[in-house]
Order: C-alpha cells, then structure tokens, then sequence
C-alpha cells in the first residue's frame, strides 16, 4: 500500500512501510574521510584586512569569556560538517574554548554518516530522479532509533546522538520492562510514560531484540557530536519536520523528535540565559540560528529582568560567504526592503542588542583562523 484512508480519516497519508529502503553502504557520496576531512593545523587562506581585525576582536572576546567563566556558544549550518571541519570543531571543544555546539537536522545527519562510514552527501538530483535520495536504512534506522532511546532516557536530539556514536551504540529494553514502565509512570510522570510507550512501538513494530545493540563507528574520531558528549559539552539539534531523510524511515517517530528537539532548545536557552559577558558565533546559518537565538533571547531576558539583571554584554558574530558593505554599528539596522537574504537574517541579530560584528568568509578559513589564533599563548 502507498497509502491509507478511511471514512473517519479524509485524509490520506503515505505508508513508509512500503519504501524500498538500501544499504547506505550501496549509496556513492561526495564527502570521503579522511581525505576530505580537515587537519586543525592546516593553514587557512588569510582573510583580509577588515576581516583580519574583526577575527581579532572575536578571539580576545573568547580568551575574555572563558577566562570569566562566560559561554562561548557556536552555532552552524551543515555545510560546516559537510566541508570536512569536524576535526577543527573537536578541537576547540578539547581545548575548552567552545562551551556549546548548536545545528540542524542535517549537521547531525552528516557528523553521523561520517562516524558510521566516513562518507556522506548523496547526488540529490540523482537520486530523487530514481526515487532514492534519502532512503537509506542505516542512517534512518540508527539516527531514529538513537533519538527513541534518547528521548526514554530524557536526551535531547544532539546527546541522543552523540551518546550513540561515542558509545557505539545503544541499549534496548525489553517489551516488558517498556510496558511495566508505562504503568507505573502513568501517574506520576505521563510524558516519561509517554516516551516509553514510543520506544516499545518501535521495538514491537521493527521486533528490535532487547539487549545491547553494538554499532561500531571506526571513524567516531572525526565526530563532533561525540566529542561533545565525552567532554559533556552541550550539543543542541534543532530539526524541522519532514526536513531531514530520518522522515523517510517507517521507525521514525514525530514525538521522539519533538521530546528531544524541545529538550534540545530548552537547553539551548538556557545557555543564551548565561550568555551576559559571553560570546556566540552564527556560521553559515540563516534560518536556525537566528530563529532560536531571538526566542531564547527573548526568555532568557524575560527571567533576568524579573532578577534584576539585563543580558546585555554579550558579542555576537555573524560569518557568511554573502558580501555585506553595511556598517552593523554605525548604522544600525539595514533597510528592509533590501532583498539580500543575508541582511535579512542579519537584522535580526542587530536587534538583539549587545555587539555584533558581521565577517564575510569560508567556514573553513574562519574555523582555521579562529582555532589557530586561539592556539597562540
């Protein structure tokens, strides 16, 4: 069947079920480690002049934040992971001087495919032409799987994970201990019931053995999410339904998506609560990170005006490959009726009060740069 409909449901709705699902080990890639992973002591091509100086301030505003005890929080967009810099982020997780990673569905697809295989990226064009871009057991069935077991434990999306791939695995519990678990939080805690109910469709629809589930990543050294989650250093997953190729995997399951996800911005927000004197970097992310930043924001000042306290003196920098001519201090916000979509996203963050700075360039020149002038005692 392609679909279902009845009388009570108008409304009809594709089966999964019925996908033609493959190996991922079948599927061609353009992204191959670790020939195209990035060394974190490779030197970057040199920024110029302007961008050299704004480079400058943003790392004496990181050496400031860490050394007060402030967070340094970088958010991006998966052409990060795609580019080959996880290697880089993992070392500015090592090093102490990133307190928190943020990305979307996709980076966290991508640091996994690595891990698992250390290859990613499909010919989208392709593959949707034969009816095969994103159907790919491996990644739908461990990522879904990981976020179902996450969210029973009470992970969010990027710990979820991150715990799958350092650990190399996961547990699964039995049906029994599932459903003795939903009647006895039932009560007393329904959303933890809830979860648990989640995960013991899962493991009765796909008949997942209880036990340990051993999935080895021979390139987990690359990955950025596990790194964070060795080093217990937040590393948030902020997804959009049906945006991601997990969607396509008939164990996909919206609400372990939606306990994880939520778990993730709430932890999120609560990093910008602490953000007064902090730093946050936006790297090639126009939708995500800009979206989420203005409500936790908006919350996290919420709180601290009702403590007495303003979030004020944060620094944020924003790094796109668009060109900008326009002054972020001296002229405050951009006309709106520009149509680049960069100022867009950029008007955003100039009203979110704070210092902001706008750097034209190469994740992986400024990743490079940042790490490399961070490393100089």
């Amino acid at each position: 069947m392609s679909s279902s409909t009845s009388p009570a449901d108008p409304f009809p709705q594709l089966d999964r079920g019925g996908l033609r699902l493959k190996p991922l080990s079948e599927r061609r890639n353009k992204v191959h480690f670790p020939a195209d992973a990035v060394d974190p002591a490779s030197a970057p091509r040199p920024l110029p002049a302007a961008g050299a100086a704004i480079l400058a301030e943003t790392v004496q505003r990181i050496r400031d934040a860490r050394a007060a005890g402030k967070p340094v929080m970088c958010a991006f967009g998966a052409h990060t992971i795609k580019n080959g810099l996880g290697p880089v982020l993992v070392r500015l997780i090592q090093d102490g001087w990133i307190t928190h990673l943020a990305t979307n569905g996709a980076g966290i697809i991508h640091d996994w495919e690595l891990a698992y295989q250390g290859q990613t990226s499909e010919d989208v064009r392709a593959n949707v032409r034969v009816g095969e871009f994103g159907t790919w057991d491996d990644t739908g069935r461990c990522i879904n799987l990981a976020l179902l077991v996450g969210a029973w434990k009470g992970l969010g999306y990027g710990q979820s994970v991150g715990a799958f791939i350092a650990e190399e695995g996961t547990g699964i519990p039995s049906a029994q201990e599932l459903a003795a678990e939903i009647r006895r939080l039932a009560e007393t805690d329904p959303s933890r019931a809830a979860a648990a109910a989640d995960l013991l469709a899962a493991v009765k629809g796909q008949a997942l053995p209880p036990g340990r589930l051993r999935v080895p990543h021979p390139f987990s050294r690359y990955s950025a999410q596990a790194a964070a989650w060795s080093a217990r250093v937040p590393f948030t997953g902020h997804p959009m339904i049906g945006h991601d190729i997990i969607y396509e995997h008939p164990l996909n399951s919206g609400s372990a998506v939606g306990r994880t996800a939520l778990t993730d911005f709430l932890v999120f927000a609560e990093g910008v609560r602490r953000l007064d004197g902090g730093v946050y970097l936006s790297v090639g992310s126009a939708v995500m990170s800009p979206m989420i930043f203005e409500k936790s924001l908006s919350m996290a000042r919420n709180l601290a005006l009702q403590e007495g306290r303003t979030i004020d003196r944060h620094f944020m920098l924003v790094v796109d490959l668009a060109a900008s001519t326009w002054d972020w201090q001296k002229d405050g916000e951009p006309p709106s009726t520009d149509p680049a979509y960069y100022l867009r996203y950029c008007k955003t963050f100039s009203r979110m009060g704070g210092t902001m700075r706008y750097l034209q360039a190469d994740n992986r020149d400024f990743f490079l740069s940042l790490l490399r002038q961070l490393s100089v005692p």
